[in-house]
C-alpha cells in the first residue's frame, strides 16, 4: 500500500518517532546527535522521507527504549 510514494509502514514509524521524541521533550537535533545521525536524515525518518537501514532501527529502538516491532507499528506496546 502506498499512498504518494510512502507506505503506511513509513507513516507509522515516522509518528511513533516524533510521538517519542516529544514525550521524552528532545528537539530532533538532540536525538539525531544521540544516534549519530545528521539532523536532516532523522528528519527525513520522522516525516516518513526515508527509510532507515536496520541498524540504525535498531539503534532508534534501543534509545527510546521500545521494540523494533512498535516502532514499524507491528506491535503496539
Amino acid at each position: 500500500m502506498s499512498r504518494d510514494g510512502q507506505t503506511v509502514m513509513e507513516n507509522i514509524l515516522g509518528k511513533r518517532l516524533k510521538e517519542l521524541r516529544s514525550e521524552l521533550k528532545l528537539t530532533q537535533k538532540q536525538v539525531a546527535s544521540a544516534l549519530g545521525l545528521n539532523t536532516v536524515t532523522y528528519l527525513h525518518y520522522e516525516k516518513g522521507q526515508r527509510e532507515p537501514p536496520l541498524g540504525v532501527l535498531v539503534d532508534m529502538a534501543k534509545f527510546f527504549g521500545v521494540s523494533s516491532d512498535y516502532l514499524l507499528g507491528l506491535a503496539d506496546y
